[in-house]
């Protein structure tokens, strides 16, 4: 099967007054048509601004996305504007990404509205009222505005939205991370049916390691602007091969009270590196319990340890 999305070497660099911070640097993976990429790390190691990126919200420093074996980045802004109606985006505040001023019927419309999907008013308020029915929400709903709702009704308007042009790809970034842990869990049961509905393929970025994989069928770990291991949820959940994979994971929690307590949890010492203008070695490394001289002389390269397992690290052969 080919990959719908595929990011080659992906770069994104920020100009700041100490030098250049390398907020993506040089990321590869692919999502396929009808799964969930999940992609994790802690605050700051860029996954919001590679899912940015890769749409084209940002404009990239260097790299190709290929999207449907076209390159994203190659397109002129008119080509892209076509384009983008098939790729959205699920922003992580659900409140400061609609507009205040808007009812929920004008919010979800008006993306039918920019691309004229339907001239008759009549039939752009029924699919409206479909889409709200879609995420849980109702005809009366759409006379409100925002600020009438909780975080999790916004949400759900905020899915809508992102549906209303019937994408074929849709990144969502940090969705549930405002919401609380009960509402959570249903935001993320309506991303799941949608998903079967309308053959949806997700870019998901979270930090909750628990709910990636409830939710996600490849999992892609961040640390510091590079991709540190990708592999098969289950995979992943169950053998992982990078130290700071192995570390996060640590860090979940487990219902059972005797296995949490037997449980080993592997504190990372040091803090993160900068960003800014890092050296060429490891990003790990400094923080690294296995960390070996090797490490702190080059940067390892990113490679196919076994099928569908990719690793960057020095010490896994």
């Amino acid at each position: 099967m080919e990959p719908l999305i595929s990011a080659r070497n992906i770069k994104k660099y920020f100009k700041v007054k100490e030098g250049i911070l390398k907020a993506v640097d040089g990321i590869s993976f692919d999502i396929y048509p009808g799964e969930t990429f999940g992609l994790v790390g802690e605050s700051g190691c860029g996954k919001s601004t590679t899912g940015r990126t890769i749409t084209r919200l940002i404009e990239p420093t260097e790299g190709e996305m290929y999207f449907e074996g076209e390159n994203i980045f190659e397109i002129s802004e008119s080509e892209l504007r076509k384009r983008r109606r098939d790729f959205q985006f699920i922003f992580q505040d659900p409140y400061a990404s609609l507009d205040p001023r808007m009812t929920i019927e004008e919010i979800v419309a008006e993306p039918l509205e920019i691309y004229g999907v339907y001239k008759d008013a009549d039939q752009r308020r029924e699919e409206v009222i479909e889409l709200l029915n879609l995420v849980g929400l109702s005809e009366e709903h759409g006379s409100r505005f925002p600020h009438e709702f909780s975080g999790g009704q916004r949400q759900r308007v905020g899915v809508a939205r992102a549906l209303a042009l019937r994408p074929k790809f849709i990144v969502c970034d940090e969705p549930i991370s405002a919401l609380d842990v009960s509402i959570q869990a249903q935001v993320i049961n309506i991303l799941i049916d949608l998903q079967d509905k309308m053959n949806l393929t997700y870019l998901f970025i979270a930090h909750d390691l628990s709910m990636v994989k409830y939710i996600s069928d490849r999992v892609g770990v961040m640390y510091l602007g590079n991709m540190m291991e990708v592999a098969k949820s289950e995979e992943l959940y169950s053998n992982p091969l990078h130290p700071y994979t192995i570390a996060l994971l640590s860090a979940i929690p487990i219902a059972d009270p005797k296995v949490q307590k037997e449980k080993k949890r592997i504190i990372l010492k040091g803090e993160v590196p900068s960003p800014i203008d890092p050296p060429d070695r490891c990003p790990f490394a400094d923080r690294c319990p296995r960390a070996e001289d090797m490490c702190r002389q080059s940067k390892p390269e990113f490679k196919e340890v076994t099928q569908g397992h990719f690793v960057a690290c020095h010490l896994v052969k």
